[in-house]
């Protein structure tokens, strides 16, 4: 297996540019939403491009060549469709407070009352129970914060273990797809540090937060890393292609391009999508 110490580089920069988020949220004082609907439908627009046209295209070629045709696309199929249902488990167990793709914005950080209504409005909606973070001692709030790290770096594992397997195939696509996450989590790392800062009252923790929460990305790496090393073959590596492929179009689809239409216009998000699509084809074509 080739490439690992560049995986590893490229899938550690993308988990802490939850970082920058929380830079952002702290040091900017209104967030750019239509710069942000553009380049995360841009980011969509990647990955979903890279996981039907590569990615899923070269499993279902692989799997096909080693099993035969009609195997071979039913376990590539089964496989697509596995990734989804894993990335899909794992937001449904998020709970309405908690998940960090709620949309939020650095305005938020000015005015608490208007995060907890937003809050508490999102979970009506969502039919969730929803915590006050006012009404809560310092303990239960530190309890909070710590739930809330737990879950994030759950929900952003896979996506780590998507971007490793990625780069350490073929570093030429790999590295849309580390650039895809990267700013993708930047307006996750907004949404880490704003709650956690009405959680904590203390602006270092939320920042230190919002970049720990990344290091899930690096940690799905490791797990690839092992699987790959130790229980690596053709057929292995064609299936774990197509969960990776399922991973990411569910990402796209679920977290890319709404957070894109609720921070800008939908005709943005759609121009940064094709824009996205365009340059990765584009580019695949001198690589």
């Amino acid at each position: 297996m080739q490439h690992i110490g560049i995986a590893f580089l490229y899938t550690l920069i993308a988990g802490l540019s939850t970082g920058i988020g929380g830079v952002i949220a702290f040091f900017t004082k209104q967030t750019n939403t239509k710069f942000l609907s553009v380049v995360l439908g841009f980011s969509a627009g990647v990955m979903i491009y890279i996981s039907f046209v590569e990615i899923l295209a070269e499993a279902f070629a692989e799997l096909n060549h080693l099993l035969g045709s009609f195997q071979g696309s039913l376990i590539t199929i089964v496989s697509f469709f596995a990734g989804i249902f894993l990335i899909m488990l794992i937001d449904r167990c998020i709970p309405c407070y908690e998940n960090p793709h709620e949309i939020k914005r650095v305005e938020d950080i000015t005015s608490k009352q208007s995060v907890l209504k937003k809050r508490t409005t999102q979970c009506k909606r969502h039919n969730s129970k929803c915590l006050n973070l006012s009404e809560l001692n310092p303990a239960k709030l530190k309890r909070v914060g710590i739930l809330m790290a737990v879950c994030i770096a759950i929900h952003n594992f896979p996506e780590g273990f998507a971007t490793f397997v990625t780069v350490s195939k073929d570093p030429t696509v790999g590295i849309m797809i580390a650039l895809a996450i990267a700013i993708h989590n930047i307006p996750e790392g907004i949404s880490v540090s704003i709650p956690i800062y009405y959680a904590t009252g203390n602006r270092r923790l939320a920042l230190f937060y919002s970049f720990v929460s990344g290091l899930a990305e690096p940690l799905g790496a490791i797990l690839a890393y092992f699987i790959l090393q130790f229980f690596l073959s053709d057929v292995v590596l064609g299936i774990i292609l197509a969960i990776v492929a399922g991973i990411m179009v569910f990402v796209s689809f679920d977290e890319l391009l709404p957070v894109a239409e609720e921070y800008g216009e939908h005709h943005l998000a759609i121009y940064g999508l094709i824009g996205g699509m365009a340059f990765i084809a584009v580019s695949m074509l001198f690589i």
